[in-house]
């Protein structure tokens, strides 16, 4: 009787995992964080802009506005799951800057400000690095363009493969 309880309990998790439902949890719970990191950024704009270093031939602050609408808009589409590989690519070099400028003591007011420890940035790389290589899931916009383009296309063998 406990022999079948535990048999059961491993043999039914290993063979029945929820993954495009754990995908859809990780793309939520990781763009409502990056979410909240850019409007605590939005908030505290007028002490973070003249520290930023400007990119792109842009000053500080237009540096600091472009940063902000692209982490706004690169979290939106990992919550819906819209264009979802391509939206953490943006988010990757972002935390990868944000690492160095934190390892360089460059972004001493973004430490003192949203007490950021080195390896922060890189927890959040490793999120985005499993997103890109495992994809949205099917509980995504992704998965809905394409499988009506499949419809559309009578090319029933993606789907099948995902």
């Amino acid at each position: 009787m406990v022999t079948d309880f535990f048999k059961k309990l491993f043999l039914y998790s290993a063979g029945h995992t929820y993954s495009n439902l754990s995908r859809l949890f990780l793309r939520l719970f990781t763009g409502v964080m990056f979410l909240q990191l850019c409007i605590r950024q939005m908030l505290h704009f007028e002490e973070l802009a003249p520290t930023f270093h400007g990119i792109l031939g842009l000053s500080p602050e237009g540096s600091m506005s472009l940063l902000l609408v692209v982490e706004l808009l690169c979290a939106a589409f990992i919550i819906v799951g819209l264009l979802t590989r391509f939206a953490v690519l943006p988010p990757m070099v972002i935390m990868c800057i944000a690492e160095e400028a934190i390892l360089s003591s460059q972004g001493v007011v973004a430490v003192q400000l949203f007490n950021f420890q080195p390896g922060y940035p890189v927890m959040f790389l490793g999120v985005f690095f499993y997103i890109l290589l495992a994809g949205p899931g099917k509980i995504s916009l992704d998965y809905v363009i394409a499988a009506y383009l499949v419809e559309n296309n009578d090319d029933n063998d993606v789907l099948e493969k995902a």
